[in-house]
């Protein structure tokens, strides 16, 4: 039996092939106590009816070698089989990282099943490279990154995000005893509808140890669970399945998405916190940059937009304290309402008469930065480029290209139009000072066109390659990634953007209920929130403009309203909370986040070296103008030390009663935000 473990900061992962090398197998996954013993996921017994493959927990699946239960890999020939019987043929890799390769000679396809569990997380990174060293053309059809055995003994409590536009990142739950549980998109983005995140807890214990799988991309996806007859349950995640399956000429080779692996023995949310930590280290130094508050003008001003109106709210929001400007949707020509102008990516001489330069101008001597929306993957039907390059819209040939939201995509599988998109970004960031830049992506790819080539693949891939040249090219540009709300988060665009928008809800109850679920698989610096003064669309309860703010500075604040229509009331107050939000963003961003609650009182504490930070929100029907008799509610927090003493606002107590006793919150306000920070002996 050959055996590698693999160690993270306080778990391991322990991979194993027999003796017979027909495949690679779990030994154990979960705390480093788990590697020291023999392994409590190997099966016995005496198998009946199935081959011995189909019950053992398998690392990843080949037809051929599992024939009944799920499998990860199945690959046909010309001679129409599609069963592959790969042998172990050699390990390597040290350190953090494993690399096992089997090999089948009759159909001269090598597979290698790639490993990367970095010593300071609590994850393992998972893909497999497929390559075709012998001389057929092979066709992949079922093509996952990993299938992952969750170490579950009385079946699996499945937890999951799911929702719509304007209601993304709902946390959904399942008990799951048997059988198999799926979620995907098929829209060709990561989709409104679920997010590629699942996390696995035994059903016997569904707040104790808890797993989770994340897929790293961001075209069509697949996630499934399947719980066997034994309680146990293995976590598949890949692409989507394409119809004709993607073809491996002789000599090719394709390698899948990162799928990637999480542990916490300190339940759901401590499973976030892992995969928090595990998105800051894909962040690198950029987790370092400020997260400036800005200000985006849409909602005050939609298409409509003015120059001197855009200044006008310029010079109200430095009132505020914002510190970036950013003009929305409406800046280029024929952009005049959503059916027209997108592709043509020149500024609108009406909307700035002075020209874009003299308006960054004015913002900068406000002491503003400039950010500048942008839908490049987008192309409306009358535009300039449709007409000029009518090649470069997606269609399939014959039919009428597929409108959505009166727009249409390019194609962008196209080398050409990956370079023209290129090429249009680098042109207006070198023309132009801006730092702050909005990718919205506000349609699905449905037109499939040829479905011989990998469009998805090609597609994501080309994405990719823009936003890395990105930040090579222009690195003091922060990125923020969009798509009609939260339809493209996910770890592949978290690995290439500064931050993400979770949805387009920004009412105050709806969109805590949002955050809350976003949060539980995405880290807080990739938060993008507003304040404005949006009615719920599910909750319509009325909230403080102190609740709107409390909600968005858990994340990276800014400000989104009317402010022509604040008063001067309203824009001091903004200007209170900014100022506390410039003090904590970092903590808010690097800090590890740990959930309260009390009652109808929903609480996120921030955790960072020397200090926390404390939000409250009272979500429930609140007695705020205190005229019914009440006594304050104290909020217990965590991760203090109790032999030291902290303070808080104006008051000094030891971390032993904060941790036992709580913050003291009386109720007269619907939220609160308040800073913990440890004093010297």
């Amino acid at each position: 039996m050959n055996r590698w473990t693999l160690h993270g900061a306080t778990t391991s992962y322990v991979v194993e092939v027999p003796e017979h090398g027909l495949w690679a197998s779990l030994a154990a996954w979960g705390p480093h106590a788990v590697a020291d013993g023999p392994s409590t996921i190997a099966l016995v017994g005496t198998e009946h009816f199935l081959p011995r493959a189909d019950v053992q927990p398998l690392e990843y699946a080949v037809r051929g070698i599992r024939y009944t239960n799920p499998t990860e890999l199945v690959v046909s020939g010309p001679d129409g089989s599609d069963e592959l019987r790969p042998i172990f043929t050699g390990a390597t890799g040290e350190g953090d990282s494993l690399g096992l390769t089997f090999t089948d000679g009759l159909r001269g396809l090598r597979v290698v099943l790639h490993y990367r569990m970095p010593a300071d997380l609590d994850v393992v990174e998972r893909w497999v490279s497929v390559h075709n060293d012998g001389s057929d053309h092979l066709t992949l059809h079922q093509h996952d990154s990993a299938g992952f055995v969750i170490p579950t003994t009385s079946g699996a409590v499945v937890r999951y995000l799911w929702g719509e536009w304007n209601s993304e990142f709902q946390r959904g739950e399942l008990d799951l005893r048997r059988g198999r549980f799926t979620i995907d998109s098929r829209q060709g983005i990561t989709g409104h509808s679920y997010s590629p995140f699942l996390s696995v807890a035994d059903a016997a214990d569904p707040t104790g140890t808890t797993w989770g799988v994340q897929l790293a991309w961001s075209g069509s996806w697949q996630l499934s669970a399947d719980v066997d007859t034994t309680g146990q349950t293995r976590v598949q995640a890949g692409r989507g399945p394409s119809t004709l399956g993607l073809a491996l000429p002789p000599g090719a080779s394709w390698v899948s998405p990162v799928a990637v692996g999480a542990c916490s023995t300190e339940g759901p949310d401590g499973l976030a916190r892992v995969f928090h930590a595990y998105q800051r280290s894909l962040a690198g130094v950029r987790l370092g940059v400020e997260r400036k508050v800005l200000y985006n003008s849409w909602f005050a001003t939609e298409f409509d937009v003015r120059a001197d109106h855009q200044l006008e709210l310029a010079r109200r929001a430095v009132r505020a304290g914002v510190e970036t400007f950013v003009v929305d949707d409406g800046w280029f020509t024929g952009r005049t309402d959503d059916t027209a102008g997108l592709g043509d990516w020149e500024v609108d001489s009406s909307a700035f008469p002075d020209g874009l330069d003299t308006f960054i101008a004015d913002l900068k001597d406000l002491g503003l930065g400039f950010g500048l929306w942008v839908e490049p993957e987008a192309i409306s039907p009358g535009s300039e480029l449709a007409a000029k390059h009518p090649e470069w819209i997606l269609r399939t040939d014959g039919r009428e290209p597929l409108l959505i939201r009166n727009q249409l995509l390019l194609d962008l599988s196209r080398d050409d139009v990956a370079g023209w998109i290129w090429e249009t970004l680098d042109r207006l960031l070198s023309s132009y000072e801006i730092s702050y830049l909005k990718w919205d992506a506000n349609r699905a790819r449905l037109d499939a066109g040829d479905q011989r080539r990998d469009l998805d693949g090609q597609v994501v891939a080309n994405l990719y390659k823009i936003l890395d040249r990105l930040r090579v090219d222009h690195p003091d540009v922060f990125v923020e990634g969009c798509a009609g709300g939260g339809a493209r988060v996910d770890l592949g665009m978290a690995a290439r953007v500064d931050t993400l928008w979770p949805s387009d809800n920004t009412a105050p109850l709806d969109r805590l209920k949002i955050q809350r679920g976003f949060l539980t698989g995405y880290s807080p610096h990739l938060m993008s929130s507003w304040v404005t003064d949006a009615e719920g669309t599910h909750d319509g309860r009325e909230r403080s403009l102190d609740f709107r703010f409390h909600v968005a500075m858990a994340g990276g604040l800014g400000i989104g309203a009317d402010l022509s229509r604040w008063s001067d009331k309203q824009l001091e107050v903004a200007a209170g909370h900014v100022a506390q939000y410039r003090e904590i963003r970092q903590t808010v961003a690097e800090g590890k986040l740990h959930w309260l609650s009390v009652g109808p009182v929903v609480g996120a504490q921030y955790v960072g070296a020397d200090r926390s930070v404390v939000f409250l929100w009272n979500t429930g029907d609140a007695n705020i103008r205190g005229t019914l008799p009440t006594r304050p509610r104290r909020i217990p927090l965590v991760r203090l030390d109790p032999a030291k003493k902290y303070r808080v606002g104006d008051e000094v107590h030891p971390g032993s009663y904060l941790l036992q006793v709580g913050v003291r919150w009386d109720g007269t306000t619907d939220s609160n935000c308040l800073v913990v920070e440890a004093l010297d002996a």
